[in-house]
């Protein structure tokens, strides 16, 4: 598909796929978008599931609150990791997303606060 942007269309929720060639990583939700590096990553059906679980998140939590405790949750792993990649990899949102970014009918299926089962 031609264009800077293209919809993902998982359960009726259409989500926005924007390039966006500044960032440092290969994805990001920013709701309602989800932000990919490179043009080619819009067909990168694993990094758009991972997104899209974060959407998920955010709209469960009315989102403002969602970015809230993701950055909570970061900083008490920085300080108890204190290591960054150990600190992401441990927030509780990333953990269901890592989880399940490979499950092909995961979001079909996801139960409302569903990263609530990946608190330690």
């Amino acid at each position: 598909m031609q264009g800077h942007c293209l919809r993902y269309n998982q359960n009726k929720m259409k989500y926005p796929v924007i390039t966006a060639p500044f960032l440092k990583v290969d994805g990001m939700a920013l709701f309602p978008f989800i932000l990919v590096k490179r043009q080619n990553m819009k067909q990168d059906q694993i990094l758009i599931r991972h997104e899209t679980i974060h959407l998920r998140q955010a709209a469960e939590l009315l989102v403002i609150p969602f970015y809230f405790l993701y950055l909570v949750n970061y900083i008490i792993n920085r300080f108890k990791y204190n290591n960054h990649h150990q600190a992401y990899m441990h927030i509780v949102f990333e953990r269901e997303a890592y989880a399940q970014e490979k499950n092909a009918i995961y979001l079909q299926t996801r139960k409302l606060y569903a990263w609530l089962e990946y608190l330690k």
